[in-house]
């Protein structure tokens, strides 16, 4: 057993916690342009970017709620409030125990919000507070950020620790409905964001989505086979074999993270040197790995079910290259890596072993995403 703990640390003090939000939105906003950037040179369809540009908007929203929340963290606020914990050795974000506590606060957002005063009134009292009795109001500062905090929550839209299965309609292939089904999980092992596609083709006689039976079932047994150490074949086969008339032709597993700072993680390797040497300035101090794994089906054999009748299986394709096929459990694993300029001219220079075949994605202040 490891102690858990070692790994984690709480962002105490106020201006280290406040870098370490501005980081991650600027981190998230470039994701987004990498998404597009991957769309522009089709490695990933239009449909699949809508999604995940989705599910990476969330992770925005949920920092910048958790931003709200920590915004006084280390100053004397009257209460105790705690810090926000971070794992500092596998992946640099939030301990998944944040996102269960924040999807609890926004079951009772509302309730809260009601009884706090309005900004506009705070606001007010902040200033009589200073002009009147010369002081910093910091209690009151407090308590607009709890309410700042829970009117992020009531927005919705955040990125959850659990995030149900949903269906889309994507056409017919002869007389089968396909559908893109994607949901994401808060990986809690490895505190890692990670998010799912699989498109499928159903063959029932009632729409999968509409469909009151199958579609909990379905839902149930993705989110329960939602673990990153799981082969994506190990989960397709499980889900072909549990619905006979459900056929999964591709699925995505996307791992966000995990994110290397010098300022704020202490993970050993290649990536930890190259930051050091890159002595970036504040916010360009970071580097975040980007893995992508597919399974794609080769083809279809036939299967006998009960007495007279047959059922479809799907034959996985398994990557070729080096036997890796059943060790990785994909067709294709895709690495890459999203870093400021600075920190990539020294990786450019080091050139460590293994990332030769890492796609490195560059990203500048003002927007831009160069690949290499």
């Amino acid at each position: 057993m490891t102690d858990l703990a070692k790994d984690h640390t709480g962002l105490t003090d106020t201006f280290a916690s406040r870098r370490y939000f501005r980081k991650f939105e600027t981190i998230s906003l470039h994701l987004l342009r990498v998404a597009a950037n991957m769309e522009a040179e089709g490695a990933i369809g239009r449909d699949e970017v809508k999604t995940i540009s989705r599910y990476l908007s969330g992770l925005l929203y949920t920092f910048r709620a958790l931003s709200m929340k920590y915004l006084l963290v280390g100053r004397d606020t009257g209460r105790f409030f705690g810090s926000l914990a971070m794992d500092k050795r596998d992946s640099g974000f939030p301990v998944a125990t944040e996102l269960m506590t924040m999807a609890n606060d926004a079951q009772q957002a509302a309730r809260h919000l009601e009884g706090m005063p309005s900004e506009a009134a705070l606001k007010d009292e902040m200033v009589q507070t200073i002009i009147g009795d010369r002081e910093i109001p910091t209690k009151l500062q407090f308590a607009l950020s709890q309410r700042l905090y829970y009117e992020e929550l009531v927005k919705g839209n955040l990125f959850w620790a659990r995030n149900d299965p949903e269906c889309h309609w994507m056409g017919n292939a002869g007389e089968r409905r396909q559908f893109l089904l994607h949901w994401a999980v808060y990986d809690s092992q490895v505190n890692l964001p990670v998010i799912y596609l699989m498109r499928l083709e159903d063959s029932g006689r009632e729409a999968l989505p509409k469909d009151q039976r199958r579609w909990p079932e379905c839902q149930a047994h993705l989110m329960a086979q939602s673990l990153g150490a799981l082969k994506l074949v190990t989960i397709a086969k499980g889900f072909d074999a549990d619905f006979d008339d459900l056929h999964p032709k591709h699925l995505r597993r996307i791992h966000v993270g995990p994110m290397y700072s010098s300022a704020f993680t202490e993970q050993t390797g290649p990536l930890r040197q190259v930051l050091e040497d890159a002595a970036a300035p504040e916010g360009q101090d970071w580097a975040l790995a980007w893995t992508m794994e597919e399974l794609e089906s080769e083809r279809v054999t036939e299967e006998r079910s009960g007495w007279f009748g047959t059922v479809d299986r799907e034959v996985f394709a398994l990557d070729p290259f080096g036997g890796r096929g059943a060790e990785t459990g994909a067709t294709h694993t895709h690495r890459a890596i999203i870093l400021p300029q600075r920190p990539f001219q020294v990786l450019a220079e080091r050139n460590p072993p293994g990332f030769s075949d890492v796609r490195k994605f560059v990203v500048s202040e003002a927007g831009q995403v160069l690949r290499y």
